[in-house]
């Protein structure tokens, strides 16, 4: 593999997240010192996160494509899926995913749950999908995750006590979704 050519994205939540919350500062640093190159960048309209900024954005901004790994978590895992449904990606992680707008406000003005997931495409536009949830995940119930992971066959990890992936459990390091990436990158 060329790794040259590989580069990760990493796409924060909703709610006015950034890619400085959390364990992104930790991943970011982690990836680079593995030698690949990292796009971190705080996507526009990050209070909504909806999907007519994020994916062309992702696009035409970030320029997401076959060789490019999206490291998603919550909304940014579920515009990763949206992304995979219509472009062609190395690989993805999604963290803290949901297939419904959990009949939330917040998550419906998203755009991601307007229409009907093609999980096919999602399976075929890349090589593999990571997957990571928590079962005392305050705001995403595990039937969302494990739905998910049952429609695309995901590599699926889940956690007891890893909450929300951040707000609620001060996450500030996230070995597992380092030590996951790297198994499928031969080093």
């Amino acid at each position: 593999m060329d790794f040259e050519k590989i580069k990760i994205i990493l796409l924060h939540g909703n709610g006015g997240s950034t890619v400085e919350d959390n364990w992104f500062p930790y991943a970011k640093s982690e990836f680079k010192n593995l030698g690949l190159k990292v796009i971190s960048k705080t996507f526009p309209d990050n209070k909504l996160a909806r999907q007519e900024y994020w994916l062309p954005f992702l696009k035409n901004e970030l320029k997401a494509d076959e060789n490019t790994i999206l490291v998603g978590h919550l909304s940014g895992a579920v515009a990763t899926l949206r992304f995979a449904e219509t472009n062609k990606i190395y690989g993805s992680v999604i963290i803290g995913a949901s297939y419904t707008d959990l009949g939330e406000e917040s998550e419906r003005v998203s755009g991601y749950f307007d229409n009907k997931w093609n999980w096919e495409a999602i399976k075929n536009n890349q090589k593999w999908i990571i997957q990571f949830a928590s079962t005392d995940d305050p705001y995403i119930p595990i039937i969302e995750p494990r739905y998910i992971h049952e429609k695309l066959n995901t590599e699926y990890y889940e956690f007891t006590n890893k909450g929300h992936f951040g707000w609620d459990t001060k996450l500030k390091e996230f070995p597992e979704l380092i030590e996951k990436l790297k198994s499928k990158l031969i080093f």
